[in-house]
């Protein structure tokens, strides 16, 4: 049974790190890549935002289980300008007391999950990232008022056992390597 759900926990990670691999590839060259060819390689983004400039971003996220999302700004004329991984630990310090939801969505995309709290009252938005600790899953939040307003931002880390046991069950210990 262990050894099954090793194979099962590895399958999982190769297929989330095989789906993320298309951005850092070769086919998306900024000042070269057209928005056509981008679409033809990613399929549509999950949200499209203009610029004042005339320029787009696209919104490409590798959610829920993703740690990554990805922004691509095309110019006014249709062709790739930058890819950035937005879920760092920059843009976080960036989302600000005072925030709407939009301007926080737009920072660092669709959220892996939201979750309302009627008696604190918030609503909480949480995206999966990169852990501070090796071998941890890792959470950003903010939390928001119910007139979605930020009031706040907060970080949490987990050890495998303690994610995954929560979801499916095992025995504490099954999944950490001792």
């Amino acid at each position: 049974m262990i050894a099954l759900i090793h194979v099962l926990m590895v399958l999982a990670l190769a297929l989330g790190l095989n789906g993320c691999a298309g951005l850092g590839s070769s086919a998306l060259q900024p000042g070269v890549t057209s928005a056509s060819e981008i679409r033809e390689h990613l399929g549509a983004p999950v949200a499209e935002w203009p610029n004042s400039d005339g320029s787009m971003r696209w919104e490409y996220p590798t959610g829920p289980a993703g740690t990554r999302c990805w922004m691509l700004t095309l110019g006014a004329d249709g062709v790739l300008q930058k890819a950035e991984q937005v879920l760092t630990e920059e843009n976080f310090a960036r989302v600000e007391k005072g925030w709407h939801t939009g301007q926080v969505r737009r920072l660092l995309g669709k959220p892996a999950g939201i979750d309302e709290f009627p008696r604190m009252p918030e609503i909480v938005w949480e995206w999966r990232v990169q852990p501070m600790i090796p071998g941890q899953i890792a959470f950003f939040h903010v939390h928001f008022s119910p007139e979605g307003i930020v009031t706040r931002t907060s970080r949490r880390e987990e050890t495998p056992d303690d994610y995954y046991g929560l979801w499916f069950g095992f025995p504490r210990g099954m999944l950490t390597p001792h």
